[in-house]
């Protein structure tokens, strides 16, 4: 039988590690037709002709965000066979909240009581028996982590898929229930009949949304509307908080008697874990120094011995010699040897070479997000973030773009209100991504001698941009207004599966890998033959210098731009420039004009190389521009959709850029203070820079009263 099943769920509920679960290699992950929604679909690993679909986590079907409206639409336009509501049993009262209104929309839904192995373990009781009488749809419990219940799960989904338009229970007190069914009456031949208590419901919380994709006539929306207004009277509440309130209290009637603590009073191992976690003192320093363990392990212990082995061993003593003994044995012809041997292999390998560090990255930071901490860090954050007028809903972005800043920025679209959103996206790519690790690595191993601070220096360097470039943004008349609210559950911590992290891991580390298949490669062929080539005398042809190159020229006419910065260098200038293809070009860039191919035994001579170019100072100066300015072409293509306009992708590529060389300018300049070597004039800018930005800090907020948030409450 073929059909298709829909996940629905809460964000943390579950719901992507049930979808692996079920269909394990058989996905696909694209977009939303007309939207830049990640979309994923899978085949059922025990029955193909079963589709998957993944839908976007969502708190509710009264929808604010992108998210929320693609979810409501898929099922609403769809229609699939079935939907699996998978639930937090955990934290079983919130999230029955969605499962409310999923029964009321005419799809058959089977409830997934997820966690129930950490359910059991507490000593709770949760009795589905009853749950069921109460919601009138089957109740199963599982463990996605630990593939319990997932053949009974799939049964009983089959089963209910086969049966239609079954009646569903009233949730609402009697005088709701009277007005509600005089909107239905309404509505007869309006909408599906097995649709009109959805829609009814709908009208009376005024859904605009809905009320935009029904035709209803004037006196027939004035009647909903009189009722609506009646019952509010009554009640002396508005229709929204009617519905919520009458939602929320058949739950907690409804889990009464079906839902038992062992030990209501007592903290769970959760609640005593938060209370130092999130401990208003201590949450910061911990979480500072988790990162710090993050990026030292990274970058500086394990991912270091890993990369060193896999550039002073795999490519330098192996795959190098290898190649470039092949090509010579064949009699292949010079230019097409220094083509493959420099250009591709020693570009391409420069940057593969950090692949190990990249991974281990990618490891850690999926376990942290498995076990549930980083929940607990959007929270934390959440309160810094407001005092200084942000979102704290900026986290999750921030968070993403640690592994890639392109699903950063789209995350974006989950803050509701404008500003906060564009602020969102101008900033979130001062994260150091996967693909600004390899640069990082290489500045602090080259030029720092793998002191252990410099990678974890790097990470806290993109979140402090992120916030002094908030609350500087948010003092400015176009960002000015109170913040978007930030609701989010917080997952019981339960111990990483595996599978799960490896597969997180592995995806974005391919990603990574396919980006240097491609790009990277392409880049390595260009900057190999740009800076093997140009003009001499008159005639093109190859060039012995690589300032005759063409290369060379274009790196001596922008060189003077990062002279005051402290890396006025043609080949640090060019690798900043191709950056912007794609942010490993830099290492490729290196690699290639700084002669990877040509090691020493120990593989470190391209790092004497970059040490007689660049002092410490400079080759920080330089690894925080590249760090700060405006990201790849992908990720401002992708800017440039979030914010669907071209004026502001180019205010934000604009606004990048001039942050980094100024936050770059300050590092070098008064860094050179200490030296003795001080220039007066990049000083004086400097100085005028700083005081500009601690203004701007500093400068009391002037609200906007007449700001409509985007938010009903």
């Amino acid at each position: 039988m073929s059909c298709k099943i829909a996940l629905v769920g809460n964000p943390n509920s579950g719901k992507t590690t049930l979808f692996n679960v079920l269909t394990g290699a058989n996905q696909s992950v694209g977009n939303w037709p007309g939207v830049t929604v990640e979309k994923k679909e899978g085949k059922l690993k025990s029955n193909k002709e079963i589709s998957i679909i993944d839908l976007p986590g969502i708190y509710s079907l009264s929808p604010y965000t992108l998210e929320e409206v693609v979810s409501r639409n898929y099922l609403l336009n769809e229609k699939p066979d079935c939907m699996i509501n998978i639930v937090d049993g955990t934290n079983l009262e919130r999230n029955l909240y969605l499962t409310t209104q999923l029964i009321e929309l005419s799809i058959p839904v089977v409830v997934a009581v997820n966690m129930m192995d950490i359910v059991q373990k507490n000593g709770d009781i949760i009795e589905t028996k009853k749950l069921e009488e109460a919601f009138g749809c089957p109740f199963v419990e599982i463990s996605a982590m630990k593939s319990n219940g997932i053949d009974n799960l799939l049964n009983k989904v089959i089963q209910v898929a086969k049966k239609k338009g079954e009646k569903r229970v009233a949730i609402f007190n009697d005088s709701v229930e009277r007005i509600l069914a005089q909107i239905e009456s309404s509505l007869e031949g309006k909408v599906p009949v097995n649709e009109e208590r959805w829609y009814a419901i709908k009208l009376f919380e005024r859904d605009e949304k809905v009320l935009s994709n029904i035709k209803i006539e004037k006196n027939i929306l004035a009647k909903v509307e009189a009722l609506t207004q009646e019952l509010e009277k009554e009640l002396d509440d508005d229709s929204e908080s009617i519905i919520t309130n009458e939602r929320y209290h058949y739950i907690t009637t409804a889990i009464k008697d079906s839902y038992v603590k062992k030990n209501r009073e007592q903290l769970t191992l959760s609640d005593k874990i938060d209370r130092i976690v999130t401990n208003r003192i201590l949450a910061l320093p911990i979480f500072a120094a988790v990162m710090f363990i993050v990026y030292y392990i990274s970058v500086t212990t394990v991912g270091t011995i890993l990369t060193d082995f896999t550039n002073d061993t795999l490519f330098a003593e192996w795959i190098i010699p290898g190649v470039s003994g092949f090509l010579e044995s064949i009699n292949t012809a010079e230019w097409l040897q220094g083509l493959l041997v420099d250009g591709i292999v020693g570009g391409v390998g420069a940057v593969l070479g950090f692949v190990p560090q990249i991974f281990v990255l990618f490891i850690l930071l999926a376990i942290l997000e498995e076990c549930g901490y980083m929940a607990r860090v959007a929270f934390v954050l959440d309160r810094i973030f407001c005092r200084f007028g942000l979102s704290g809903k900026s986290f999750i972005p921030m968070l993403i773009s640690t592994g890639c800043g392109i699903p950063g920025v789209l995350a974006s679209r989950t803050i509701e209100n404008e500003r906060d959103r564009r602020i969102t996206i101008m900033t979130t790519t001062f994260m150091p991504c996967g693909a600004k690790l390899p640069i990082i690595a290489l500045i602090a191993g080259a030029l720092f001698g793998g002191q252990w601070w410099v990678a974890p220096s790097a990470y806290f360097v993109g979140i402090l941009a992120i916030i002094i470039s908030g609350i500087m943004l948010k003092k400015t008349k176009p960002f000015r207004g109170k913040p978007s609210p930030f609701v989010m559950e917080l997952p019981a911590y339960h111990a990483p599966l595996p599978s799960a992290v490896l597969r997180s891991m592995w995806e974005r580390g391919w990603s990574f890998m396919k980006k240097a298949g491609t790009i990277i490669l392409l880049s390595a062929i260009f900057i190999w033959f740009a800076s093997g080539y140009g003009f001499v005398n008159g005639s093109f042809g190859a060039v012995e210098e690589y300032e005759s190159s063409i290369l060379g020229y274009i790196g001596a006419a922008i060189a003077w731009i990062f002279s005051p910065l402290g890396f006025g260098n043609a080949k640090a200038a060019v690798a900043t420039f191709l950056g912007l293809v794609a942010k490993e070009n830099v290492v490729t860039t290196f690699g290639i004009l700084y002669g990877y191919t040509e090691v020493t035994e120990n593989g470190m001579e391209i790092w004497s190389l970059l040490q007689a170019d660049y002092s410490a100072l400079a080759g920080y100066s330089f690894l925080v521009f590249n760090l700060l300015c405006a990201p790849c072409f992908a990720a401002i293509g992708a800017i440039h959709r979030e914010m669907n306009s071209g004026k502001w992708t180019w205010f934000a590529i604009l606004y990048q850029t001039g942050f980094a060389y100024v936050v770059a300018l300050m590092i070098y300049q008064f860094g050179m203070l200490f030296t003795g070597n001080e220039n007066v004039i990049g000083l004086v800018f400097a100085f005028i820079f700083a005081f500009i930005i601690l203004f701007m800090l500093f400068k009391p907020y002037k609200e906007v009263h007449t700001l409509k948030t985007d938010v009903k409450m």
